[in-house]
């Protein structure tokens, strides 16, 4: 299994973080992918990569919760440097997030299609975070339709008719414990989505699927995630984990 977009750097992890991530590993979580939030959280997700080279992996880009008005440029210039000095394996997470901040609509567009352009220029994908925004999301992907411009609607939580969307902009979806909730609504239609179309993720440490949901998060409870994924498409534990895993391998292909 791989978790496509986890905190593993989160200072909620503090207290046991090398026995947290032995807890994945032992599970059968393979790889992870760490989202980038704004410049306070770099280092510690960097330092976290270099520890572990051959499964987990940084992302850059500046999230839209942390797109301010005094410091976003100053931000997306160091997301800059990185992406120049380096490579990584997509651009994430960005997007819009209007849940809570709709003051800052204007820099959050800009922001998201500055780094679009990156991911463009530089052929890697994005990891789009969107919440109570799918409008405006799509509005800015349509503008920016290109061959080169792919990526994962991380932690989707929209209907079916944005799924669909989202798939014909050559986008994924990333499917967590959200799945699981009673109130999640996405395992009412999922099915009718391909399989190769979507894949895993935790959030961690937020959104633990049920048992666990109003807990801490963490990547060791994937296999949750997969076993509600069963009971959707009627396929075994070992084939809904292979599939995800050449689709989440195939879209973080720089990473390999």
């Amino acid at each position: 299994m791989i978790d496509t977009h986890t905190h593993l750097y989160s200072e909620e992890f503090d207290e046991d973080r090398k026995e947290m991530i032995e807890r994945a590993l032992k599970k059968g979580v393979s790889k992870f992918y760490l989202p980038a939030i704004d410049s306070e959280s770099h280092e510690k997700m960097l330092a976290l990569e270099k520890e572990y080279p051959n499964q987990i992996f940084s992302m850059m880009g500046l999230h839209p919760c942390y797109v301010k008005p005094e410091t976003w440029e100053e931000e997306l210039k160091l997301v800059q440097k990185y992406l120049n000095e380096r490579k990584f394996p997509a651009i994430g997470e960005i997007g819009i997030d209007l849940y809570w901040d709709k003051t800052t609509l204007d820099i959050q567009i800009k922001a998201f299609e500055q780094q679009i352009d990156w991911a463009i220029e530089k052929d890697l994908p994005i990891v789009i975070h969107t919440r109570s925004s799918f409008d405006e999301v799509f509005e800015v992907l349509e503008r920016k339709k290109h061959p080169k411009l792919r990526g994962i609607f991380h932690c989707f939580s929209g209907n079916l008719e944005q799924a669909k969307h989202a798939i014909d902009l050559q986008f994924i979806l990333g499917i967590g414990g959200v799945v699981t909730f009673k109130n999640g609504k996405i395992d009412q239609f999922l099915n009718e989505i391909p399989l190769d179309k979507i894949v895993l993720e935790t959030d961690s440490p937020y959104l633990a699927p049920v048992p666990h949901r109003g807990k801490r998060n963490e990547s060791s409870y994937l296999d949750l995630v997969v076993g509600k994924l069963v009971d959707i498409y009627g396929k075994d534990f070992a084939e809904i984990d292979r599939i995800t895993t050449e689709n989440a391998m195939s879209m973080f292909s720089a990473s390999k």
